[in-house]
């Protein structure tokens, strides 16, 4: 990957001295701030219901899963976790994952007239993105918690740092996915819509909606293929210490799939690095 974010044929920008040049990572620092602040901008004002829907999306399909349950069966708890809380942990950890993938497919094209500028890569508006709906979607799980607990669903973990890393093992898998389909969703527009297609599906396939200890056995070690499935398990077991779940689930497979997803992102951006600029 390109090191430096000078050019010897351009001029570098003057450091606040006027007579030092900006090191690389001053540079793409700065880039990055004024990136994020953009997005920020864009993603929570630009339209005055940005908030709203944030929050009101997981709380009505919670809603709609809750009333369905409440019909067709019996009981709020499932295997040691209350149905709501449940719910909304898998939920939250898979909203994570899917906004971090989905938002970075539209993030080369809706920056491509930053990249006149020498010091903006492609990559960089796919790592703000990422980064920015990371801490969007950490502020919502953090306020869910909160008002959980005030109406005693018990959502609170049980051990918290094992939630906090599994937390963050989901969001390093989405910044992969993210990082690996901006590139291909950019150059092939079909792959995109592919991805946007199969959210429904993933949804059901991840264990979001119904519990995994539902799937009959044989197919359990296809379902344990989809990493995403290890990271809301674990999850699950650390926020409810009675959870139980089915047998395999190993969260060094979701590091695998996270990392190897990274490191194919980055070798792509650096591969197609002018043809993205140029798209």
């Amino acid at each position: 990957m390109e090191i430096s974010r000078s050019d010897s044929s351009q001029p570098n920008f003057a450091g606040p001295s006027g007579g030092r040049a900006r090191s690389s990572w001053r540079v793409a620092r700065s880039v990055w701030f004024a990136l994020f602040m953009r997005e920020t901008i864009s993603r929570t004002m630009a339209d005055r219901m940005g908030w709203f829907w944030m929050i009101f999306e997981p709380l009505a399909i919670i809603g709609v899963m809750v009333s369905v349950r409440g019909l067709f069966m019996s009981g709020r708890h499932i295997a040691g976790a209350d149905y709501v809380a449940w719910m909304v942990v898998g939920l939250m950890g898979f909203m994570l994952f899917r906004e971090n993938m989905m938002r970075s497919i539209g993030a080369i094209e809706a920056n491509r007239g930053l990249f006149a500028y020498r010091q903006v890569k492609p990559i960089d508006p796919v790592l703000v993105r990422c980064f920015l709906e990371g801490m969007l979607k950490s502020l919502i799980f953090i306020l869910f918690i909160t008002i959980g607990s005030l109406l005693k669903f018990e959502l609170m973990p049980d051990y918290p740092f094992g939630a906090m890393m599994d937390w963050l093992s989901l969001w390093a898998l989405g910044w992969g996915m993210g990082l690996t389909l901006s590139v291909l969703g950019d150059l092939v527009p079909e792959i995109g819509k592919v991805a946007r297609i199969l959210n429904l599906p993933l949804l059901l396939l991840s264990g979001v909606i119904f519990p995994v200890l539902y799937v009959p056995h044989q197919y359990r070690e296809y379902l344990l293929m989809n990493p995403i499935v290890h990271g809301l398990e674990s999850m699950r077991m650390n926020f409810f210490s009675g959870y139980h779940t089915i047998d395999g689930i190993d969260m060094t497979y979701l590091w695998f799939w996270a990392l190897a997803l990274i490191s194919l992102g980055l070798v792509l951006h650096m591969r197609f690095r002018d043809q993205l600029k140029a798209h």
